[in-house]
């Protein structure tokens, strides 16, 4: 069990986002244990994030060494994004955290809760369907780990127009959304799974499907400062005031 009450963000795309953005998540860190008693990061929490054997991101060091801190008064769980989930080993060992690239599944009291960023799962571009195979594949990651991170750096800034996931369009938007929400419904239809936790589309989700089982969908971090608790009973959308 992740916990009774798990505290749960995603896509607050640190590192690009406005330095405000990161203070106001160290604050929201600081809040956590009053609010659950576990956190979910579904994905994105950096704009990007690649750990290597001896070094990580400059601009993480200070939101890693405060989960670092939390850990010793909650649990928390990590899942990767499209952004961040080459965190190889890093949030295990020097933060504590349950981390999973791809998706985690847990249970909130006695609720079965699956958490997966989304990214991939509902895209009709082959492009990008394409790209993040790529971006997932052993090799490509060995290859990448190659650079030296001034290098490798500026070549992801090339990329992220292909992640497709900055566009302001309205109704791509509430497409994005629409798909997400039919792909959570039918993972929610299998008897083993009560709620389901996606983030990436950045638009905030509660859906009752029925018999006790939700679809949630935090929002995105950077955009208002939106976040979500979970309990077994039912969850909650939520916006974190400074």
């Amino acid at each position: 069990m992740l916990g009774t009450a798990v505290v749960t963000v995603a896509d607050a795309h640190l590192g690009a986002a406005p330095h405000s953005v990161t203070e106001a998540f160290l604050a929201f860190l600081e809040q956590v244990p009053d609010l659950g008693d576990a956190l979910l990061i579904n994905g994105d929490l950096f704009d990007f994030w690649f750990a290597y054997r001896h070094a990580i991101p400059r601009h993480g060091f200070h939101v890693a060494a405060a989960l670092a801190r939390l850990r010793k008064q909650v649990r928390i769980a990590i899942v990767g994004g499209n952004h961040d989930r080459w965190g190889d080993t890093f949030w295990q060992r020097e933060v504590g955290a349950l981390f999973d690239p791809g998706e985690l599944r847990f249970h909130i009291g006695k609720r079965h809760t699956v958490a997966v960023h989304g990214d991939g799962l509902t895209d009709t571009r082959p492009a990008s369907r394409l790209l993040n195979r790529v971006l997932a594949n052993r090799a490509t990651i060995a290859t990448f780990r190659i650079l030296h991170p001034d290098l490798a750096n500026p070549l992801v800034k090339l990329m992220k127009p292909m992640l497709n996931d900055e566009t302001k369009d309205p109704e791509l938007l509430r497409e994005a959304a629409r798909r997400q929400e039919k792909w959570a419904r039918r993972r929610l239809s299998v008897p083993d799974v009560d709620l389901v936790i996606m983030a990436h589309t950045h638009q905030p989700a509660l859906v009752d499907v029925g018999a006790g089982r939700q679809y949630l969908n935090p929002g995105a971090w950077f955009d208002g400062f939106r976040y979500a608790i979970a309990t077994e009973r039912g969850a909650e959308l939520r916006q974190f005031k400074p």
